[in-house]
């Protein structure tokens, strides 16, 4: 059999500062080098805790912010998004896109809020950009994300979360990929026309119901490039978690198998090799 190339694998985890033990749960991976990067966020009120304890990482793994605009309590006053002082959930943001009613000036002075203050801990820009249930991808979202991008001054540094997966119907949960890699693709080509740098696949969907991270990996990974990107969601529950967001169990299913030996061994054998921060995008 011949021998397979090395391809790079970015593992990120996201959802950094959703409650103290899933930030736990995230740095114990990256001292233990399981993961390439982490995605947080800013607008969590465990943030400026979490984000000390995040910096000694920051030079291992990739470091960026989760724009995060549901659910939570944004950074600042954002009356006609979050009227009563909390974020709405996925599919009032879906409806608001799709018809034409969003507030753009409320969710980009939330995006230089949530950004400016990753600087404030970090001392730099995030490294990468993505959104909390993908929402930098929605119609009129997207555009106000590769503006920001645009009107930095410097936005080389900071790549971008391309969702398309060109293989989705050869993975796990292959109609939720599918509905993302679609809402993904005119976000993906203005990545390209604006020459931004972004990761080269994205998988990361599974039904954590009736399956989990271990069994879904080999389908997660089929027929994947150098860069891919690997999305997942580990963590420590505790209460604040259970408080704030409904998948709990599994992310301390994914943690178990990430910090344990079958990961790198599934790795080694599929000639993969974790991304470091110095490899990406």
């Amino acid at each position: 059999m011949p021998k397979l190339t090395p391809r790079r694998l970015i593992v990120c985890a996201d959802d950094y500062a959703l409650s103290p033990g899933v930030s736990l749960g995230i740095r114990q991976l990256a001292a233990a080098r399981r993961l390439s990067a982490t995605s947080v966020m800013t607008c969590m009120p465990h943030w400026p805790a979490e984000a000390e304890a995040l910096q000694p990482l920051a030079d291992q793994i990739a470091i960026g912010l989760h724009f995060t605009l549901t659910d939570q309590t944004p950074l600042g006053p954002m009356p006609h998004l979050a009227g009563k002082g909390r974020l709405p959930g996925v599919a009032r943001v879906i409806g608001l896109c799709l018809g034409n009613r969003l507030p753009t000036d409320e969710i980009r002075q939330e995006l230089d809020r949530q950004w400016a203050c990753f600087i404030r801990y970090f001392g730099r820009p995030p490294d990468f950009l993505d959104g909390h249930q993908h929402v930098h991808l929605l119609p009129g979202i997207d555009k106000l994300v590769l503006q920001a991008m645009a009107d930095r001054p410097n936005p080389a540094p900071c790549w971008l979360r391309d969702c398309v997966d060109p293989w989705l119907w050869r993975r796990p949960e292959a109609p939720k990929a599918g509905l993302i890699s679609l809402l993904g693709l005119r976000f993906a080509q203005g990545l390209r026309r604006q020459g931004l740098p972004c990761n080269q696949g994205f998988s990361g969907f599974y039904d954590a119901k009736r399956s989990n991270l271990a069994a879904a990996l080999p389908g997660l990974l089929r027929q994947i490039g150098d860069r891919h990107l690997l999305m997942v969601h580990p963590g420590h529950v505790d209460d604040a978690l259970r408080a704030v967001d409904g998948l709990t169990d599994s992310r301390q299913t994914e943690w178990d198998f990430l910090m344990g030996p079958d990961f790198p061994a599934f790795l080694e054998r599929q000639a993969l090799v974790l991304a470091g921060r110095e490899d990406i995008p």
